[in-house]
């Protein structure tokens, strides 16, 4: 707990930006007084140290869920609450049913479970994300999935109360846990689900471009091709898909912008990191400091900030780039770079954002980094940058969509991009 404590401090860009110190250290003096015995698990540990870390309400800056020990619970037979949950208009709704009562809709609210109020249960779950707001913590819990985070926080229980409003009347169940594989996991699809993919509807092309990692030249390869063919597709429009996106790499996401962009770019109006000795030792281990932005973190004396050295990405040529009209989908569920390149987008007037606000701010704490904790080997991601967007605002909100759409989170239907289509045939 110290060394995590300690090393967020001395690492991290500004640990203090969304809570105030005196209020971070009084929530790890709690923490430390709850520690009544002297042996943890990895599943205790795990949620002891998320309570502190998820007080710097800081996306970016957390320990996450703790997948190894849900995966051994899950092998060896074990159970989990059966309903799905979305939160819209500040409701918890039903939106996966895998209990096998037929009578409970999709879409009916959740009020209560085994006797304690959402509320209740928001506030026990909460300390375990870490996340600049409310807004953005429930993105989370959707993301994780309320089931796996009532585990966490609950442990195994065998049969749930649950109480809600369905279609306006209220109703009490008893629903009994199923079995965490077949009952849940093989059932149900992840939040993040961005696959790269092109097609065309009508004079529009789609484009989802998957998230912003991995192979950066078969990336590039799978952009050239998909501009090449809407090039031939004579589209008008340009649909571009960042809904449910992990985000990634401004160098992937820089080169899609490349190829619509009307002048050279950048993905912000000020970036600056801050470096210290945990950040020189993960970036010996995993990168090539030969490369100027790696080499000016291991020069620069450990607790300064700076000014790394970024050129202005230039577009593609004329004769390679859409010039019709773009328009980039966008939700709560859209992180991270997908959130910056979309707040880019929209800022240099690039294109027309749709959807709904996005959960993550886009002048944002983050160019994260990963350590290991000395005994429990848990993975720490920490913030080592901030980043202000193209248009130099800096308040706390997320992007917020030109055209705005209500998303009906794992429902079934595609609001946005269905609501958007609808509007461009008009």
């Amino acid at each position: 707990m110290a060394y995590l404590k300690n090393t967020l401090e001395e690492a991290h860009y500004n640990l203090y930006a969304y809570t105030p110190k005196k209020e971070f250290d009084r929530n790890y003096e709690k923490v430390k007084l709850s520690v009544r015995k002297d042996s943890f698990n990895l599943l205790e540990a795990t949620t002891l140290l998320q309570r502190i870390i998820s007080k710097a309400n800081n996306g970016h800056t957390e320990i996450g869920f703790p997948g190894q020990t849900y995966g051994t619970y899950a092998y060896a037979g074990g159970t989990i609450f059966p309903l799905e949950i979305a939160f819209e208009d500040g409701k918890a709704l039903v939106r996966k049913n895998w209990s096998g009562n037929d009578s409970i809709k999709e879409g009916s609210e959740i009020l209560a479970i085994n006797g304690e109020s959402m509320e209740q249960i928001l506030t026990k779950i909460y300390p375990q994300l870490s996340a600049e707001r409310p807004y953005f913590k429930n993105a989370k819990i959707e993301l994780y999935s309320l089931p796996r985070l009532y585990w966490q926080v609950f442990g195994q229980i065998d049969s749930f109360t649950v109480e809600m409003v369905s279609e306006g009347k209220p109703a009490t169940y008893t629903l009994k846990a199923v079995d965490v594989i077949d009952g849940y996991e093989m059932k149900r699809n992840e939040v993040i689900a961005s696959k790269m993919q092109l097609k065309f509807m009508g004079e529009s092309a789609y484009l989802n471009p998957g998230g912003f990692g991995g192979d950066e030249a078969k990336y590039q390869q799978f952009i050239d091709s998909c501009f090449t063919q809407i090039k031939a597709q004579k589209s008008k429009n340009l649909i571009i898909d960042l809904r449910n996106n992990p985000g990634g790499n401004d160098s992937f996401s820089d080169y899609l912008v490349s190829y619509f962009a009307e002048r050279p770019f950048t993905w912000y109006s000020h970036f600056s990191l801050k470096t210290s000795q945990v950040l020189k030792e993960h970036t010996r281990k995993h990168f090539d400091t030969t490369k100027t932005y790696f080499r000016e973190i291991l020069a620069h004396e450990n607790g300064t900030t700076y000014e790394p050295k970024l050129d202005y990405y230039q577009p593609q040529p004329k004769e390679k780039r859409f010039t019709g009209k773009v328009y980039v989908l966008v939700n709560r569920q859209s992180h991270s770079q997908s959130t910056v390149t979309a707040a880019q987008i929209q800022d240099y007037g690039f294109g027309t954002l749709v959807g709904e606000e996005t959960g993550e701010f886009p002048t944002l704490y983050a160019s994260q980094f990963q350590f290991q904790l000395p005994n429990t080997g848990i993975t720490v991601n920490l913030s080592k940058g901030y980043s202000i967007r193209v248009n130099g605002s800096v308040k706390a909100e997320g992007v917020v969509p030109d055209i705005f759409i209500k998303d009906h989170l794992l429902d079934e239907q595609d609001e946005i991009l269905n609501g958007l289509l609808a509007q461009l045939q008009n």
